[in-house]
């Protein structure tokens, strides 16, 4: 049939015909299963459906005093793909992707923070209950902001995106403080009982910044002579750039009148 090769369908007559003809004394144990179980014959996919984006919100309906859960449905626009790309597996999303994003666009040094990723058993976010944004035995990290966000928008009535948004920043940003303010309390108390911890950070990069500008400070003087040096020999006078002072008459020595 052209470009389709159809051998793997025909894959048990072929069996079967090698025993009629005597090339093998004994038919292999999946011809029945074949058999009973035929490979598809369909030779033309379809593309594959596109999955829905599902919400979960609490809303008041109008009338009702009792808040209720309500499941939304996101249409996900379709996107004409390239005949190469068309069957490739479907791209999986979630609703905290989105919220991942706009996160860690707006605090980029997040992802500089080193992460712990192992989990002893794979189920750890089971035992981590959102109705607060520090977990035991969990650190704060970008990842908490979401998922609070994220409990906020699910299990609080007619909640917003912003809104809860801003509730999980707040939250964030008081907890970064404390950490900070309990870290430095604690190298204060250290230092206090005589521990030395060097030189910090920041430091470290004012010395190696002074550095780097006396390096540069040596090379532009050494350019700037080579530059004199160089405008010098063009017009003819002293390679120092100084021009020698006109040598004053001899007493005895007559000035020609004009």
């Amino acid at each position: 049939m052209g470009k389709y090769n159809l051998t793997a369908l025909r894959v048990r007559q072929t069996a079967l015909n090698q025993k009629a003809a005597g090339k093998i004394s004994k038919l292999p144990q999946w011809v029945d299963v074949v058999g009973d179980i035929p490979p598809a014959q369909v030779l033309v996919r379809n593309q594959p459906l596109q999955h829905q984006l599902v919400r979960q919100r609490v809303k008041t309906s109008p009338g009702s005093s009792k808040p209720q859960v309500v499941f939304e449905v996101q249409e996900k626009r379709v996107k004409p793909k390239k005949p190469s790309r068309m069957f490739l597996p479907l791209e999986i999303k979630y609703e905290e992707d989105q919220l991942r994003k706009e996160f860690f666009r707006d605090h980029p040094w997040e992802l500089a923070r080193p992460r712990v990723l192992i989990e002893s058993s794979g189920k750890d976010f089971e035992k981590y209950d959102w109705s607060r944004l520090q977990q035991p035995g969990k650190r704060l990290d970008g990842e908490s902001v979401v998922q609070r966000q994220l409990y906020l928008l699910n299990n609080v009535p007619d909640m917003t995106k912003s809104r809860a948004y801003d509730i999980a920043r707040r939250e964030f940003y008081q907890l970064r403080l404390r950490e900070d303010i309990e870290r430095r309390v604690a190298a204060e108390e250290a230092e206090a009982t005589g521990a030395e911890f060097g030189p910090t950070k920041l430091e470290i990069g004012m010395e190696l910044e002074n550095q780097e500008y006396e390096r540069w400070k040596a090379w532009a003087k050494t350019e700037a002579q080579v530059q004199d040096q160089r405008a010098a020999a063009f017009v003819g006078a002293d390679a120092t750039g100084v021009e020698e002072p006109l040598s004053e008459p001899a007493a005895d020595e007559k000035i020609p009148a004009v």
